[in-house]
C-alpha cells in the first residue's frame, strides 16, 4: 500500500523543447532514505499542452525515473531519445 500519491507537472520547454526534464516532489515529511519512489503516466491525463492521446504516446517515448527520498522530497527524471515540448502530468507513490 502506497504512503504517499500525488501529480506533478514536467515541463520539456518551448520548441526546440528537450530530450530531458525533472521535477521535484517536495513536502513529503514522512518519507525516509529507505522508501521507494514511483513515476508513470496515467493514459487519460491532460495538460494546457498535451491531450489524454498525447499521454498514451508520452508513455512510449520517455523513460521515468526517481532519486532516492532526500529529507522530505525526491525527484522524477524524464528522458526521451526525441526532443519533446510542453508539460505533461506524471503521476507518484511512494512506500517503505
Amino acid at each position: 500500500m502506497p504512503s504517499g500519491v500525488g501529480e506533478a507537472v514536467i515541463d520539456f520547454g518551448a520548441h526546440p523543447g528537450s530530450n530531458e526534464a525533472s521535477v521535484a516532489v517536495t513536502g513529503q515529511s514522512e518519507i525516509s532514505p529507505t522508501s521507494n519512489a514511483e513515476a508513470y503516466v496515467s493514459a487519460d491525463d491532460t495538460t494546457t499542452d498535451h491531450t489524454a492521446s498525447d499521454h498514451r504516446y508520452f508513455a512510449a517515448f520517455v523513460g521515468l525515473s526517481c532519486s532516492a527520498p532526500s529529507g522530505t522530497s525526491f525527484t522524477i527524471h524524464a528522458r526521451s531519445v526525441e526532443k519533446l515540448t510542453g508539460q505533461f502530468k506524471v503521476r507518484w507513490v511512494w512506500s517503505d
